[in-house]
């Protein structure tokens, strides 16, 4: 394995931090967070036309860059350096991904051009449970056949039911919090059909613009730049993804890892920058007639705070590299548990300033607390990590001698 980055990554890394520093500014957060779309919709079309960043992991055949998950990681690693508020995570890490895996060819070809160049926006909705159970982070995956869809709710566990229409399918339903779910173009909505005994999980596209019955209501949350939404669907028309007959038991899971590799790299930027910045103010806060950062406790605080940032971003940058499940399930549960310690120490040596609401240290520190509220527990990622590489288990990840994965804790 090749550690170094290609002339090509760090381009995209290069101009996009550029951009970001012009356009991003915390000032300019902050006032995007108080938009009706949630973030700046003229800097998302600035970011697709250059460098591209929503058809950053697209086939080129469908309009995209044709770039990799690292690509997408390294760029979502500057989003998170700047808490920027965007569409990006919803639309390019979960809903692009399934689409392509799961869509059909006409259903590729007409979505995945739109959400390349940014005119379209997406995001998956899961009406019970969360996004990680979902996708397998913290639940059974599609080895585990014996809760199909539990975290999708229907029959007496509530969620979105679906039924047919003639030729078609409705939907009815809601689902609490939807994150970009009060502005994405495109919900792939996971709805449970048949009777209660007999249910099983569908993945819906459903185009709100278009579609009568849907409502969506935006959240207060605990971190603005993170918006979410509780969707309702009052018989509305929806179009199974896929060919007919196709199921979503699992699928959702087979993308998981990729999520996972670029939320542990947002997490890694937040907490980096969140770290730089209590760095240079150790260096200018003066205490007893010198620098804070010159006493050896805020020294060695400070020290560590750098090897964990450093440790969690390798782990980030492995996950991305090698789209295996336990190690982007670890690099997840790394990089919150990171950007919580450095955040929290970010506020604690900023002292009194660090809780103001006109710094952003305290922006960072609900990013954080929010991040682990929606995307973990860290326990239960690294349980499930561990079960995924069959680490208590002889005969393997998924009960097959010889197929254990290898991951190192």
């Amino acid at each position: 394995m090749d550690a170094a980055f290609s002339d090509e990554q760090e381009e995209i890394r290069r101009t996009l931090r550029e951009v970001l520093a012009k356009h991003a500014a915390m000032s300019e957060v902050r006032a995007a967070v108080l938009t009706p779309a949630g973030h700046d919709t003229d800097l998302w079309r600035r970011l697709a036309e250059r460098p591209g960043l929503p058809g950053l992991a697209v086939e080129r055949q469908y309009g995209g860059a044709g770039c990799g998950l690292l690509e997408l990681a390294l760029a979502c690693e500057e989003t998170g350096r700047v808490l920027l508020p965007s569409p990006l995570l919803a639309t390019s890490a979960v809903t692009v991904p399934l689409i392509a895996a799961l869509g059909t060819r006409e259903q590729r070809g007409d979505l995945l051009p739109r959400l390349a160049s940014g005119e379209l926006t997406g995001t998956l909705v899961v009406p019970r449970g969360t996004l990680p159970a979902a996708l397998g982070l913290t639940g059974p995956g599609p080895g585990d056949r014996s809760r199909d869809g539990d975290w999708a709710g229907g029959g007496r566990a509530g969620g979105v039911q679906a039924r047919r229409s003639g030729d078609g399918w409705r939907l009815y339903g809601e689902a609490p919090q939807v994150l970009d779910g009060h502005s994405a173009g495109l919900l792939l909505v996971a709805a449970r059909t048949g009777g209660y005994a007999d249910a099983r999980t569908l993945l819906f596209v459903v185009r709100p613009a278009t579609s009568s019955g849907v409502t969506r209501t935006r959240l207060t949350s605990l971190d603005e730049t993170r918006p979410q939404a509780r969707v309702e669907l009052r018989d509305v028309e929806a179009e199974p993804l896929g060919p007919p007959g196709s199921r979503a038991r699992g699928e959702p899971a087979e993308v998981g890892a990729g999520v996972a590799a670029v939320l542990a790299a947002e997490a890694v930027g937040a907490a980096d920058r969140a770290l730089e910045r209590t760095v240079g103010y150790a260096r200018v806060r003066e205490q007893f007639g010198r620098p804070i950062g010159s006493f050896q406790a805020v020294k060695h605080r400070l020290a560590d705070l750098y090897v964990a940032v450093e440790a969690a971003r390798s782990a980030a940058y492995y996950a991305a590299w090698s789209g295996r499940p336990a190690a982007a399930g670890l690099a997840l549960a790394q990089a919150l548990e990171t950007a919580r310690r450095v955040s929290g120490e970010a506020v604690q040596l900023h002292g009194g300033i660090g809780v103001t609401w006109e710094h952003e240290a305290q922006l960072y520190f609900k990013r954080a607390a929010s991040d682990e509220l929606l995307f973990g527990p860290v326990d239960r990622l690294r349980a499930r990590a561990a079960e995924t590489a069959g680490l208590f288990d002889t005969t393997g990840s998924f009960g097959v001698p010889g197929e254990r994965e290898t991951v190192v804790l």
